[in-house]
């Protein structure tokens, strides 16, 4: 079976390069570091145990790669509106497109541009990020739930989860809505709260006020979730994450470090679109409300482009 990467980054780039590393049949796509990849390969500094892959299928452009049975794609939502375009012409008919993505109706939006592909949800857990050409840094975690959004082929969607399974990946097929939910619970309070005390999860945790505005928030989003039919979120569920949390390496999420670089935040599909939905659904979410307009205030005011393209059809 034949993958192709659609953003070679922190997420992309690290299950494609241990998608190669399994023996698999995968093509990058590259745009800043394509000359140095293809000519000095990739690189994964990894808690699991650092490897290089000298030679990969690198590209700079779409069209010059081969069909694919299933594409990945690991860039970041803000730049969705490029996304039909480039997932054209490598996707073989009936293929999947797994979006490893942030935030609440990407599926939905996507297939209004891509009707005829079957989509699937990445929900990576995952603390990793690009340290600099051809380099992802992965510190901890690495699995990833997929949940099937309009996948009709099921053989083909049993082999994309084995073979992830064969690249020493933790990969298990989960509830889609629910799946999508669970991460915001995660997503949605610690990426904004991070750029917006300019800190990290294990100080926002340590400290009592935030520590406790940490988990109101989660529980917002539970609410918002439950409101919109979503089962398996609870308050047991919200203590675990934290739980978690609190086990992990001192961490910055990616909108942090998409703030620190003067690269555009997440904010539509983190927080625009899942408020939107849980307010159509007949619930409120204040304090994440309050999170995001102080997210976009810093965007606005810092010279970062105060807007994102999303595909909306």
């Amino acid at each position: 079976m034949r993958y192709a990467i659609i953003g070679t980054g922190a997420i992309g780039g690290y299950y494609g390069a241990k998608l190669v590393r399994a023996g698999r049949d995968v093509h990058f796509l590259l745009h800043s570091d394509y000359e140095y990849v293809r000519q000095h390969g990739l690189r994964i500094e990894s808690c699991d145990g650092d490897f290089t892959l000298p030679h990969v299928n690198a590209y700079r452009r779409a069209a010059d790669m081969p069909a694919c049975d299933v594409v990945i794609v690991g860039m970041k939502n803000v730049n969705n509106h490029m996304l039909p375009d480039l997932v054209r012409p490598v996707l073989k008919p009936g293929g999947i497109v797994l979006l490893i993505q942030n935030g609440i109706g990407v599926e939905a939006d996507m297939q209004k541009a891509l009707p005829e592909a079957q989509l699937a949800a990445g929900l990576a857990f995952i603390c990793s990020a690009k340290a600099g050409p051809g380099l992802i840094r992965h510190q901890c975690y690495g699995s990833i739930n997929i949940g099937n959004y309009s996948c009709r082929d099921r053989e083909l969607f049993d082999r994309l989860l084995e073979d992830l399974q064969d690249a020493s990946i933790k990969a298990a097929e989960v509830d889609y809505a629910t799946a999508r939910w669970r991460k915001a619970v995660w997503n949605m309070p610690f990426n904004g709260m991070t750029v917006a005390l300019d800190t990290r999860t294990d100080l926002l945790l340590k400290n009592p006020a935030t520590r406790h505005l940490i988990r109101e928030q989660m529980m917002e989003v539970v609410g918002a979730a439950q409101a919109l039919g979503v089962r398996g979120l609870d308050e047991k569920f919200v203590d675990k994450m934290i739980a978690d949390t609190l086990t992990m390496t001192p961490y910055s999420p990616s909108m942090k470090l998409d703030y620190d670089n003067g690269r555009p935040m997440e904010i539509y599909y983190l927080y625009t679109r899942p408020i939107e939905e849980a307010r159509k659904a007949g619930f409120s979410m204040p304090r994440l409300a309050m999170l995001e307009a102080e997210l976009r205030f810093k965007q606005e005011t810092s010279g970062i482009s105060p807007w994102e393209k999303h595909y909306k059809g």
